[in-house]
């Protein structure tokens, strides 16, 4: 998939399975907290993408619209009934180390998959995925400016809470000086 040309992923969404598949569980699971649920989406935004009759620009339009997706699938499923469980320790260290969150900043793991979903999804796919403000802004639907004001507020909701249980200094000291609480960076 090169520069403007379309591509139709409907012939081969096996290459997108490979290329994206951990990433599409990775943030299924870091949305649902619970590895059931993640492949239940996993295996939605796939078969959505089988379906989709539409031919994408880029990899990165393609990726973009993976996220969207599971995004949007997490969220429905949560809206489903009998979906306010709490989620057990074990299954939570679990899900830390499926996204490859260090023991010893599990603490911190559990107050990011306490913040609201928006914040979320911003904070795993910036620190957790890597991306930049500007592409997540692209995947969510949404401006650089709001995708840069969700990672502002989620460390502000994240610095409340880790001050309390005196985490926050470990915390920040894992983020690259480059990103600390400026919204232009990356």
């Amino acid at each position: 998939m090169k520069g403007g040309e379309k591509v139709t992923v409907i012939d081969r969404p096996e290459d997108a399975v490979d290329r994206y598949g951990a990433l599409v569980y990775r943030l299924a699971a870091a949305q649902t907290q619970n590895f059931a649920d993640a492949e239940d989406v996993f295996q939605e935004v796939f078969l959505r993408l089988v379906r989709n009759k539409k031919a994408f620009e880029s990899d990165e339009h393609l990726k973009s619209w993976l996220i969207r997706v599971t995004i949007n699938c997490s969220r429905s499923l949560w809206r489903t009934a009998f979906r306010s469980r709490e989620v057990s320790i074990a299954e939570k260290d679990l899900l830390a180390a499926e996204v490859g969150i260090p023991a010893d900043h599990s603490e911190v793991y559990d107050s990011v998959m306490r913040l609201p979903s928006k914040y979320r999804a911003v904070v795993h796919l910036y620190y957790y995925e890597d991306m930049s403000l500007q592409d997540i802004g692209n995947a969510l639907n949404i401006g650089y400016s709001a995708a840069a004001k969700r990672l502002s507020r989620a460390r502000i909701l994240l610095k409340q809470e880790l001050t309390e249980g005196e985490r926050y200094e470990e915390f920040s000291d894992g983020i690259p000086e480059s990103s600390r609480c400026t919204p232009h960076s990356k």
